[in-house]
């Protein structure tokens, strides 16, 4: 039977070890999402990061066909020009274009990326992207002033890495209650078939509490003042939950998801003096401490490779012809590569241990690889070593965040629930990949799934 409504309710982070467990008891209307539902891991995709995830879960399709590898990318080959995915970054339809096209009203709120605000067949807010409410941030635009009338100091995002972790809890609370209380109100007063709302506030208290909560953590100290911080905030994102289950409705198909989860950070490692030591990346003379790559004085007429930091390492090749001064010839790439590939995968944490890393290449990830995607994507110990791109420090090893206070890193999978009226849920479902989101969506609307998504329905697995 065809859905009239769908909610898809977007957790930014929620991390299935505390929602599906350790936390569960905190959360009485997710439990009840589960237990007259679907559930289960949802994988996110290559790189579990929130852009470009939101828009592979909403089009299912892959990164390398969107054309987005993560927030920041080269530029035309540079070695130090790059650019900023947002909202224009992305031209391939959306689960709501197609339901637009069908005659369908779609609402999103805070769905990354949604700045610039682009048009929908309804109406959109725009997400943490947005640099501040004098900004054009809603579609239509005089929606803007409903906004704010519901939530007149309507916040986009936090400043999470910071040391004031007072002053971050309270923003962390006001944004959540502010954008729920909008997206109630655009619940009741717009007459929409999908409501997808994204809320960023768990990924933020992820990133600044995790080593106050988790007792594996290596930064973690007994008894801190912060130690239920995270289970508290996840208790009161599912009490606005419940107020919004009230407010649509059990007539209406509800999916809670999140992009990918978190997990506790061991460290960083400088992936760029790793590459020096290696013999990889040359420079002409040492680094300022924590200096970035681009204000290192590189020898790239003698440097073979170098790395962009972030949750995960994007390492460039220097191929003759491609990079300005590159060295490595194109008969030469593909056994570079492997030499570097081997190399990679023997770096030892600070203990002597082999970590778990894994170096994948965007060709053998993706049907297509448009625009400027890295030559090789590495996950530090299966991520939980975050790459550190700045160089300068006195070792490899960091124990703290190098571009500001983190205490977590991005896990592989995510979150998903869904309770459809009239259907029966068939409790926990292994397999659940991100890219089944949209084709589900269209599906319980009774739509064809388009043959050149990549993820299939859940109802139909």
């Amino acid at each position: 039977m065809a859905q009239k409504r769908v909610l898809v309710m977007g957790l930014d982070c929620m991390t299935p070890d505390l929602a599906f467990d350790l936390y569960l008891g905190d959360m009485p209307n997710l439990r009840r999402l589960m237990q007259d539902g679907t559930w289960g891991e949802l994988a996110s995709s290559h790189p579990p990061i929130t852009v470009p995830a939101w828009m592979v879960m909403a089009t299912s399709r892959d990164p390398g066909t969107l054309g987005a590898y993560g927030f920041r990318h080269r530029k035309n080959n540079s070695y130090t020009e790059g650019w900023t995915a947002n909202a224009s970054t992305f031209d391939l339809p959306a689960v709501w274009d197609h339901l637009g096209a069908a005659g369908k009203k779609v609402c999103l709120v805070g769905l990354p990326p949604s700045y610039p605000v682009r048009p929908v067949a309804g109406w959109r807010v725009g997400c943490f992207l947005t640099p501040n409410r004098d900004k054009v941030f809603t579609y239509p635009e005089d929606l803007a002033r409903e906004v704010l009338e519901v939530a007149p100091d309507y916040r986009f995002d936090v400043t999470f890495r910071t040391d004031s972790r007072d002053e971050l809890l309270r923003e962390l609370y006001l944004m959540a209650d502010e954008h729920f209380r909008v997206v109630e109100h655009l619940a009741a007063k717009k007459p929409w078939d999908l409501l997808w709302f994204v809320e960023i506030g768990m990924d933020r208290i992820h990133h600044a509490f995790w080593k106050f909560s988790d007792p594996s953590h290596p930064l973690y100290e007994p008894g801190n003042p912060y130690q239920t911080a995270i289970r508290d905030y996840y208790r009161h994102i599912d009490g606005l939950v419940g107020s919004l289950l009230d407010r649509v409705g059990p007539e209406t198909a509800v999916l809670a998801v999140s992009d990918h989860g978190a997990k506790a950070m061991r460290g960083a490692f400088c992936i760029n003096q790793w590459l020096v030591d290696a013999g990889y990346l040359a420079l002409k003379s040492q680094p300022a401490r924590g200096a970035s790559l681009e204000k290192c004085d590189v020898d790239w007429a003698r440097t073979t490779a170098w790395a962009w930091g972030g949750y995960y390492a994007r390492v460039f090749i220097n191929v003759k012809g491609r990079e300005p001064q590159g060295v490595v010839p194109p008969e030469r790439y593909e056994a570079t590569l492997a030499a570097l590939t081997a190399d990679i995968l023997g770096i030892r944490d600070h203990a002597g241990r082999l970590m778990a890393t894994r170096v994948l290449r965007p060709k053998d990830l993706y049907r297509t690889c448009r625009g400027d995607s890295p030559d090789l994507m590495v996950y530090l110990d299966d991520l939980s070593w975050r790459s550190a791109g700045t160089m300068g420090w006195d070792k490899n090893y960091l124990f703290e965040n190098d571009t500001g206070p983190d205490d977590a890193v991005h896990a592989a999978s995510g979150c998903f629930v869904m309770r459809a009226p009239g259907r029966r849920g068939t409790g926990r479902r292994d397999g659940l990949t991100i890219y089944d989101v949209a084709p589900t969506i269209l599906d319980l609307f009774g739509m064809p799934v388009p043959q050149e998504m990549e993820g299939k329905s859940c109802l139909a697995m």
